[in-house]
């Protein structure tokens, strides 16, 4: 279960909530103040912040500004007044949501989900499109790694490159001219026999030892990844 962060420097508000999360499943942790706020928001491991605005150290705007230039971490900020001035600071700050005390707990505990929710497909998309997948063979374009199934590819970069390359272009067949141009660069002069040495490279690292067919061959054209039908 997801665990929250309470920063409020009401004691009983904050010991009803915990309580209330608790019982919903919640692991919780408690901060006082803004300092301390903030940094259990930054180190302590929370899947989301419920952060008064009214607080002593560090204002709970001021909590969120600085929150917002290391994380992306769910806010939900408290107001103990209607106040629609602080309540348009703290979403210019990059708070999620707001509720304006007192409030009721099924409220909050709704809004809670909600924000975890959007925060987790968030995430989900932000890894989708950091990954490229043909069947158990998958990159990781963000650290520049192969892997098929759980096992890491040892790839040169120019042969992580040349995977990758032939990837986003899954389904079309790519000359050796089209792969030296992208993959090597225009300014490259050298022989085109250069793609056929690095497919073979490839084919070693993936075809041969994992007894598949990655890579086609498309005679007088160049090479292909496609979708098995």
């Amino acid at each position: 279960m997801a665990k929250i962060l309470i920063v409020e420097d009401e004691a009983k508000i904050a010991r009803f909530v915990e309580l209330e999360l608790k019982y919903e499943g919640y692991e919780v942790e408690i901060a006082s103040d803004g300092r301390m706020g903030l940094d259990k928001a930054l180190h302590a491991g929370a899947d989301l912040v419920v952060l008064d605005i009214m607080l002593p150290g560090l204002s709970g705007i001021e909590v969120c500004r600085r929150v917002r230039m290391e994380s992306e971490i769910p806010i939900i900020m408290l107001t103990a007044k209607d106040d629609v001035t602080d309540k348009v600071a703290g979403l210019d700050m990059g708070a999620d949501d707001y509720m304006t005390k007192p409030f009721a707990i099924e409220e909050l505990l709704a809004r809670i989900r909600v924000a975890l929710n959007r925060h987790a497909k968030k995430a989900a998309g932000a890894k989708k499109k950091d990954e490229i997948s043909f069947g158990p063979l998958r990159l990781d374009v963000a650290g520049h790694s192969a892997y098929y199934g759980e096992e890491e590819l040892s790839l040169t970069k120019k042969e992580y490159e040349l995977l990758e390359y032939l990837l986003k272009n899954k389904n079309i067949a790519v000359t050796r001219e089209q792969l030296l141009n992208n993959v090597w660069g225009y300014e490259y002069f050298g022989d085109t026999n250069v793609v056929d040495v690095y497919i073979r490279y490839l084919r070693q690292k993936i075809d041969d030892r994992f007894e598949v067919r990655i890579i086609s061959t498309v005679r007088g054209v160049g090479y292909i990844i496609r979708d098995e039908k």
